[in-house]
């Protein structure tokens, strides 16, 4: 018999990932997958947000560096650097971050709102702080991390790389 495995309504499952110092989660139900950092190649007149594409297995998928996205400064990409695979309104984005930590399950009751001001990083791509097993994690709202028409654009921009792949 399959044993079969739910998240409780009173916990959230993350991908918890190391950016800058600080400590990151995201809903893993966003999560298609998470790969190695690879070659991103440069795409002139894309977006200044946009850092490349990666060709994923015959599919064109635009990648943000999460540092630059926050304004943090930049860091050389290392062994433990990843691209978070996400989909995002729709619109399928690899996400560089520093490296990936684990997956949790942490209790909604941990999880307390933004603070006015969090170092480094605007509130406004902020879905909570969790406090958690003595460490603290920024928990991202991915559905606010790029405007309406920066969404758009990269919508357009798959589009538009699939036809001609």
């Amino acid at each position: 018999m399959a044993q079969k495995f739910e998240i409780a309504k009173d916990e959230e499952q993350v991908v918890v990932f190391q950016l800058a110092d600080q400590t990151y989660g995201m809903d893993i139900a966003a999560v298609s997958e998470i790969i190695r950092m690879e070659k991103v190649t440069y795409v002139p007149r894309a977006p200044e947000f946009v850092e490349g594409v990666i060709n994923l297995r015959g599919r064109i998928i635009p990648v943000i560096d999460l540092r630059g996205r926050f304004g943090l400064k930049g860091a050389e990409h290392t062994r433990q650097s990843r691209i978070i695979v996400v989909e995002m309104a729709g619109v399928t984005v690899g996400l560089i971050v520093d490296a990936v930590l684990e997956v949790l399950r942490i209790p909604a009751e941990s999880i307390e709102p933004p603070p006015a001001m969090v170092d480094g990083v605007d509130v406004a791509y902020l879905r909570g702080i969790a406090l958690f097993d003595g460490r603290m994690i920024i928990l991202l709202n991915l559905e606010k991390i790029l405007e309406e028409d920066e969404k758009e654009t990269l919508g357009e921009a798959e589009a538009a790389a699939e036809v001609t792949v």
